[in-house]
């Protein structure tokens, strides 16, 4: 498959830098990024003063979604030339998250992106006791098996980190004491404004970026023996419409899985000219809410409106990867 001649943004040379030594970031469109990331400390502000919202609340969690969105893009395609920038940037996602942002590197990059949904990714949504579903319930859950699996992978990465690396070591020690020093430090001053208005909104963006692995990959076909047939391309969901502006291209997932480094605002691009045409029809989804809607709700009262896996039966529950 044709591959992005540069994936990582423009070049910089020494005709390049600024005089002024001020951070640029890679594409001029994260500039969407830069704003999410600066309003939703803004929104938690003005409520810890003012008093809580009722219309401004959900556009606190709606950006608590857009957190995780540009936790993931940062990871796989860092926002700034320069180690400083991106450095500050990782603490302040930590920060905005609730959740150092380095352990994307051992559960998505070097997990997911690596595996693809396959046998061997430790958290494809077919790996638990219920198998390979596609409901509401296993939407809801999802997240919460995901992390009995995904966290002791992150304590043997911290672990092999601290023999092989220590430096990055102590850096994800870092994020974590920050992490852990700003809950403490808003406990301490009001313990109500900071459950309502950090805490909930920060598990709720956790939820969703954990559960948006199973809106993309639930009765989608990862398994090996389903890749062995090239197209249709069938082991990711995705979705079009407002979601993809509004969270940073988030749908568009067959093009990010093949063109993982791709900066998220090239991926409209190659979803329209490329992968379009060669997923499975069953992954093609006009909008987000209109999927959960028929496939959630829908299909818990009419069995007609839920979606059919496209996996071998025998692969639903196979037994966790060895190695």
């Amino acid at each position: 498959m044709t591959l992005l001649h540069d994936q990582s943004g423009p070049k910089r040379g020494p005709a390049g830098q600024r005089q002024s030594g001020l951070p640029r970031l890679k594409y001029a469109r994260d500039w969407q990024s830069l704003l999410y990331m600066l309003a939703l400390p803004a929104l938690v502000v003005w409520q810890w003063i003012y008093g809580f919202s009722v219309l401004l609340y959900p556009i606190l969690l709606f950006l608590t979604l857009g957190i995780g969105v540009i936790h993931h893009n940062h990871t796989h395609l860092r926002m700034w030339h320069g180690k400083r920038a991106n450095r500050c940037t990782d603490l302040l996602i930590t920060l905005l998250q609730g959740h150092p942002s380095c352990v994307f590197f051992p559960t998505h990059v070097a997990n997911h992106h690596r595996h693809k949904h396959s046998e061997r990714d430790i958290a494809r949504t077919y790996r638990f006791a219920a198998g390979d579903t596609n409901t509401l319930p296993g939407y809801v859950l999802h997240p919460f098996q995901a992390i009995g699996v995904l966290y002791p992978a992150i304590y043997h990465w911290l672990g092999r980190l601290r023999r092989h690396q220590p430096g990055v070591w102590r850096y994800c020690l870092r994020q974590y004491a920050f992490w852990f020093l700003l809950w403490a430090t808003l406990l301490t001053i009001n313990p109500g404004k900071a459950i309502l208005l950090v805490i909930i909104p920060q598990l709720h963006g956790l939820h969703w970026l954990l559960a948006t692995n199973y809106l993309q990959h639930a009765h989608a076909d990862g398994s090996v023996q389903g890749r062995k047939t090239q197209l249709p391309l069938a082991y990711a969901r995705n979705f079009e419409g407002w979601v993809n502006p509004l969270l940073f291209n988030i749908g568009l997932h067959t093009a990010h899985h093949e063109h993982s480094r791709a900066h998220w605002s090239l991926l409209t691009r190659l979803h329209k000219n490329q992968y379009r045409s060669q997923v499975h029809p069953a992954l093609l989804e006009r909008g987000l809410i209109s999927y959960m809607i028929r496939t959630f709700v829908k299909g818990t009262l009419n069995p007609r409106f839920r979606s059919q896996s496209l996996m071998c039966p025998r692969t639903n529950h196979l037994p966790p990867p060895t190695s």
